[in-house]
């Protein structure tokens, strides 16, 4: 059991790290579409996708899956023990799914708390709180507004309500 944790473990802090190098660069990925995939259907030089960044989890298990299934075919062939590994397998797996999908919510979290992003949404709750105290003071009547509106319905009637907007500065 200590041996599993300890797999486990280290598949999460392996996960966490092919997530990162693939948000920098994603060399491998370019290099394995290149030999795949005809000229026409191969990815664009601005595309950011990886075998697992920017993945859905489908494609992240297959990647992942087919990453261990070699790995465990060449543990197997070059040592002469013959180890039941397939829960150590299975743990791995679902550590480095785990560990990428930790890495993209901190790579996401810190992206979404740069600088610009957090003066940019200050600046826009301080934008509506301005609309909001401005519209409250045009919203609030005052006792003599009121008595004037009382006097003039005979007036407004008469006017058309483009007329109208336009009083109320509306419409230019």
């Amino acid at each position: 059991m200590t041996l599993e944790i300890i797999v486990f473990i280290g598949a999460i802090l392996f996960g966490i790290v092919w997530y990162w190098r693939e948000s920098k660069s994603n060399k491998l990925y370019r290099l394995a579409n290149k030999i795949t995939h005809a000229k026409d259907l191969q990815m664009k030089s601005n595309n950011r996708k990886g075998f697992i960044h920017q993945q859905p989890f489908l494609l992240r298990l297959v990647w992942v899956t087919f990453l261990f299934a070699v790995g465990a075919g060449i543990v197997t062939f070059v040592t002469p023990i013959n180890v039941f590994f397939i829960q150590y397998f299975a743990s791995a797996i679902v550590a480095t799914l785990i560990g990428s999908y930790i890495a993209s919510a901190v790579i996401f979290a810190r992206e979404s708390t740069s600088k610009e992003r957090i003066e940019k949404a200050f600046h826009k709750g301080k934008d509506y709180v301005e609309d909001l105290v401005d519209g409250d003071e045009e919203g609030i009547e005052k006792p003599e507004a009121q008595e004037t509106i009382q006097a003039e319905p005979a007036t407004e009637a008469k006017k058309s309500a483009r007329d109208r907007f336009k009083d109320k500065g509306m419409i230019k």
